[in-house]
């Protein structure tokens, strides 16, 4: 059963449980510090095929099909897939999954979709409306910066606020096992807009809507980040953190001793030229369904909070002067 804690908290009693989880990534990542963490790694940026597009579709193909391995279930017995990227009309997920024959909800989220995507399954799975339900997104560096930057052959000058698209892919697998990572509570975000216009600077215009969702959060639950083992956001960098952290303080939260964020964990960027960090769909996916669950599986974090935050725009809006709205959606995730 589904019930609301607060103005903007949902609560599962059942809590469905993450029974199989897979992260995909590329070269530069398998470089970084969770390179060892990761199911498969594909060197190929083509993936070999044709264009960068399709090798992401490749990625989720591959996050898909491991997950599902991983837990024991087939393609036919999935009853729903959430799925979502960073491309025009979602076309990395919807070629991607094409094959699985899996009935589809097309997410789009941006760098958010990852927990927006296990908020859906765990809904649907809580309400009896699904068995078993499955979430999945990715990114890709070359795809990315054609689309929403200049193509690699440009060359362009990179800020140092810009972050790094994550070459990558994760996905979930969802069921009441009543055993294993489990997710108890979601936040869904409202959207935020500080006036930040720098598509340069991500993690300064996605920050205000984690601080929101995060605020939200706490009020409704009547917790604090002491509560929590880990409270991992999902790509905001190293200028999207420290942004968090001040605008938490004006309400009195202190969360630097519980945080991580996945652009900050997946590469070294003492080694790895990725300027401010990570970003990207892939970027919390790849994360959060490597290292970050498999240290829920282990016991060794039984009660974390995973936020993903998003940016809401497109290069038309960008090309137009506008700023950027971003979202942020949470779940609280614990082991049983």
């Amino acid at each position: 059963m589904i019930k609301r804690i607060g103005a903007r908290t949902i609560g599962f009693e059942e809590m469905p449980t993450i029974i199989g989880y897979a992260s995909v990534a590329g070269k530069k990542e398998s470089e970084g510090p969770l390179g060892d963490c990761f199911d498969k790694l594909i060197f190929d940026s083509y993936d070999g095929l044709d264009t960068y597009e399709q090798a992401e579709s490749q990625f989720q193909t591959e996050a898909v099909s491991l997950a599902l391995e991983k837990s024991g279930v087939t393609a036919d017995e999935v009853d729903y897939i959430f799925a979502g990227d960073l491309l025009n009309q979602c076309v990395g997920s919807s070629f991607g999954l094409l094959d699985f024959n899996i009935p589809y909800l097309g997410q789009y989220g941006a760098c958010s979709t990852m927990a927006q995507g296990l908020i859906m399954a765990s809904v649907f799975v809580e309400s009896g409306a699904a068995n078993i339900a499955m979430c999945v997104t990715s990114s890709h560096f070359c795809s990315a910066e054609r689309q929403y930057r200049f193509p690699l052959e440009y060359g362009g000058v990179r800020t140092p606020t810009a972050q790094w698209t994550v070459t990558g892919a994760g996905s979930c697998v969802l069921r009441n096992d009543k055993k294993g990572p489990c997710v108890a509570k979601a936040t869904v975000g409202r959207i935020v807009d500080l006036g930040v216009k720098d598509a340069n600077n991500m993690g300064a215009a996605m920050a205000p809507a984690a601080a929101q969702t995060l605020k939200d959060y706490f009020v409704d639950t009547h917790t604090s980040p002491d509560d929590y083992d880990l409270i991992l956001t999902g790509d905001l960098g190293e200028v999207g953190s420290l942004s968090l952290y001040d605008l938490l303080s004006i309400d009195g939260y202190d969360i630097k001793e519980k945080h991580n964020d996945c652009g900050l964990m997946i590469f070294d960027r003492k080694k790895q030229d990725v300027h401010a960090g990570g970003s990207g769909c892939g970027c919390a996916g790849s994360v959060f369904c490597s290292k970050i669950l498999n240290e829920v599986k282990s016991g060794t974090l039984n009660n974390i909070l995973f936020m993903a935050t998003g940016a809401l725009m497109s290069p038309t809006t960008s090309w137009q002067g506008s700023s950027i709205p971003s979202i942020a959606h949470l779940l609280n995730i614990r082991f049983r």
